[in-house]
């Protein structure tokens, strides 16, 4: 197989990670062209919401210790990351160590460290776009599924430990019911509301 150097992410992929698997949304959420170690890659989210939450990007988690960094050349958004907690060893997915929500906008950065899992959400009214630095060459490296990264446990509890939803026109965190516990928390000023 070839390396893939562009890739769009669908609805239909989406609803695997939505906090409202059944709402509507745009055919395609985000788009993604990978550069390899030679140039960075450039990731573009679509604007609005499905259901009352903003488009974001799947999110995952790197594979080894693989760390990278984000530059937002347009709009304006939210990252999220969290850590996992591990018990011998092994990642639990249903229990985070840690999680961090950061506000961003055109000219700024975020870094993700290793053994961070994270997303991007478009908050704005225009594109978000952003490009990072993480190594995507090779035949396995598709510029959907890069080698270095984890989707399944992201899956597996439909998203993060925290939506990122639009109450009147402002961002607010809800909680997933399905992590069992989240230990330490940083909303980045951000209010939160509990999804009971």
């Amino acid at each position: 197989m070839a390396f893939e150097p562009f890739a769009a992410r669908t609805h239909e992929k989406m609803t695997e990670v939505l906090m409202s698997p059944g709402a509507q949304g745009p055919a395609i959420h985000y788009y993604m062209v990978r550069g390899g170690s030679k140039k960075r890659n450039i990731t573009v989210l679509e604007t609005g919401t499905v259901g009352s939450e903003y488009i974001k990007t799947y999110g995952h988690y790197h594979i080894g210790n693989l760390d990278e960094t984000y530059w937002f050349s347009a709009g304006e958004g939210v990252v999220l990351q969290q850590k996992l907690v591990e018990e011998n060893g092994v990642a639990q997915p249903d229990r985070v160590e840690k999680f961090r929500a950061v506000r961003v906008k055109q000219g700024e950065s975020v870094y993700m460290p290793p053994g961070y899992g994270h997303l991007m959400v478009n908050t704005g009214k225009t594109w978000l776009v952003m490009e990072d630095d993480s190594p995507v060459e090779g035949a396995e490296d598709s510029a959907s599924t890069p080698g270095h990264a984890d989707y399944e446990m992201v899956k597996q509890m439909h998203g993060f430990a925290y939506y990122v939803v639009d109450k009147g026109g402002i961002p607010t965190l809800v909680s997933n019911p399905r992590y069992k516990e989240v230990r330490k928390t940083d909303f980045g000023g951000i209010g939160v509301v509990d999804s009971h």
